[in-house]
């Protein structure tokens, strides 16, 4: 199989590198770094832009990337790329696992995948079918914007959840993923040496990304229907004090949902822009509060939100609400509302200015979990486990 006398080489096959699934796999490759592994991030870019700029210290290789047919081509290009010796899919998708399984078949390397998300949870669930007519299947393959030729069409990844056990090993990061597909359990975790409070004053912070002299409420991340920003800015709606804002960094790169936000709520919001993750600690110290205010979907149910362990990490009083495995990860550090409850927000945001002091403390509480449950230190030795038995 591979020596672990050596560095063992793993390949980080990511489904599209201008999607989310950049961030987890970056996470996971500071992970095996930690773990001396020598890491290459791989994977396909349908988008424009990369999603995320990468750490430093991660080589990513990116390949530009189409529909069938072309994507035939764009496939062998990554296939050469591939040369771990664990390949570790992200994703359960063709244009990860699907890939990795038949590089498996050629090689025989062994494969860990991880599933971050229940993908057939943005269209449906088990609820959702293709039960085209024989009009409508030929359309969606042979025309030039037909649905069948997208490499990760639902219809496929349906099919990939049936070849999950063809991995050797699955790492998840929520207990609604465990239960679904068994694994390992991994967290959506944080470099908290890199996300550490004591490097960043708060007010030079808000200075330098011109957010001074407001009250800052953050979301550091690509607002989306599920994630409830709107409940938050109907809760400042609601409270309607100019000098509380709600900074959003980053924003959405799928598609014009932020401008819909900004319409309808614009005097709210402050748009930031996105930041390499070395710079996030330094944005996310300019917060007063993190918000995290997910709604009851099913695709939040099956999530690990990220921005959770931004807040902890440099110890800001986190505002959640109680969904999937919410209230277990924030172990009583956080501050929790009933998910689509502007009011409940309102009077929350209320309560915690009102006692910022003892928030703060809170705070610095959440930072103590994180660091030993969520840090990369925390996530190493279970992927340590993962590799030394592939090893055996």
């Amino acid at each position: 199989m591979f020596s672990t006398k050596s560095s063992v080489k793993v390949s980080l096959v990511v489904s599209d590198l201008s999607g989310g699934g950049a961030i987890r796999a970056f996470l996971l490759a500071q992970v095996l770094i930690e773990l001396k592994c020598d890491v290459e991030v791989v994977g396909f870019q349908f988008g424009k832009d990369l999603y995320a700029i990468p750490p430093r210290d991660i080589p990513v290789c990116a390949i530009p990337a189409q529909n069938y047919p072309g994507f035939l081509m764009d496939a062998q290009k990554l296939w050469k790329k591939i040369d771990g010796d664990i390949i570790y899919a992200v994703k359960p998708k063709p244009t990860s696992l699907g890939l990795s399984l038949l590089k498996k078949l050629a090689t025989r390397h062994s494969i860990i995948l991880d599933i971050d998300d229940w993908e057939l949870s943005w269209y449906g669930g088990d609820e959702w079918q293709y039960r085209p007519s024989f009009k409508q299947l030929y359309r969606d393959i042979f025309k030039h914007n037909g649905q069948l030729r997208e490499p990760d069409h639902p219809l496929y990844l349906k099919w990939m959840e049936s070849l999950i056990h063809r991995a050797d090993a699955v790492t998840v990061d929520t207990e609604f993923l465990k239960q679904r597909f068994g694994g390992v359990y991994m967290p959506n975790g944080k470099d908290t040496a890199m996300f550490d409070p004591a490097k960043y004053n708060p007010e030079l912070s808000r200075q330098r990304y011109g957010l001074s002299g407001y009250r800052i409420l953050m979301f550091p991340g690509a607002p989306r229907p599920h994630k409830g920003v709107e409940d938050v800015l109907m809760a400042l709606e609601q409270l309607n004090e100019p000098d509380l804002k709600l900074a959003i960094v980053g924003g959405s790169p799928y598609d014009d949902y932020d401008d819909k936000l900004v319409k309808q709520w614009g005097r709210w919001i402050v748009k930031l822009p996105k930041f390499p993750v070395e710079m996030m600690p330094s944005v996310v110290a300019a917060a007063h509060v993190v918000v995290v205010p997910q709604r009851e979907t099913l695709t939040a149910v099956a999530q690990f939100p990220l921005k959770l362990t931004d807040g902890m990490a440099m110890a800001k009083p986190v505002l959640s609400t109680r969904v999937g495995d919410i209230p277990a990860i924030l172990g009583g550090t956080g501050y929790l509302v009933d998910p689509s409850s502007p009011a409940q927000i309102s009077q929350k945001i209320q309560w915690i200015f009102q006692n910022l002091t003892a928030a703060n403390l809170q705070g610095m509480k959440a930072r103590e979990r994180c660091v030993k449950k969520y840090s990369i230190q925390a996530m190493a030795p279970i992927l340590s486990d993962i590799i030394a038995g592939m090893s055996r």
